[in-house]
């Protein structure tokens, strides 16, 4: 299914309710279609005084580019529920989801027997969802390491950043070689497009299998 506002508002009063003692304030609810998050409690900040912040402007940001269960729909918007409770609170974590995030996810789960992950998990099926179908034109790195690994990098179509990419990552030691392909496959669509100097870790057997376009030189 894909949410509507109505499913979002009806489900965040019942668990604020159920979970958070009716303590959170309603929050507007956005409909988005994007390819980062699938939610996210979005949120200004402030400053109040030394050291002290107000937090304010609250949204839930919902995509609905993705198919999901009505019950991970649930479990997404209880984790955006979170964030939102800590917030408004001012309360202080280390991270987005340090030990505070997770204690009360493994309270929610444990008591009401929902499944709240810190990573919004998707299935394969489900990424392509959101990173889209349309297959575009990019110049696949694959880079060989001493060690036996393989990454990839996905650049644009551009001689001038392909030939800055291969002095840069030559130079490190760790790296035994580097092919560029010119390819049109959405499966690439997963990873960010950009001239920075960096590799993602893959499969080998998985990345020959879309590495079909000619070789860029």
């Amino acid at each position: 299914m894909k949410p509507t506002e109505e499913f979002v508002e009806e489900r965040f009063r019942r668990f604020n309710a159920l979970c958070f003692g009716g303590l959170l304030p309603e929050v507007p609810v956005v409909l988005t279609s994007v390819k980062s998050y699938i939610g996210m409690c979005s949120y200004r900040k402030r400053r109040i005084g030394r050291g002290r912040y107000e937090y304010y402007d609250f949204k839930f940001r919902i995509n609905t580019r993705i198919d999901l269960s009505e019950s991970e729909w649930e479990d997404i918007i209880l984790h955006e529920m979170i964030h939102y409770y800590i917030a408004l609170n001012g309360l202080q974590d280390s991270s987005a989801h340090g030990p505070l995030f997770r204690k009360m996810m493994r309270f929610i789960n444990g008591t009401y027997g929902r499944h709240i992950t810190v990573t919004q998990r998707t299935s394969a099926g489900q990424r392509e969802q959101l990173t889209g179908t349309k297959a575009r034109e990019r110049v696949v790195a694959m880079v060989s390491f001493r060690d036996g690994r393989t990454g990839l990098k996905v650049l644009p179509p551009d001689k001038r950043a392909v030939a800055a990419y291969r002095r840069g990552i030559l130079r490190s030691p760790r790296i035994e070689s580097v092919e560029f392909y010119l390819v049109k496959d959405a499966w690439f669509n997963r990873y960010p497009c950009s001239r920075a100097l960096n590799v993602i870790y893959c499969d080998k057997a998985e990345l020959l299998r879309h590495l079909s376009g000619e070789r860029f030189e």
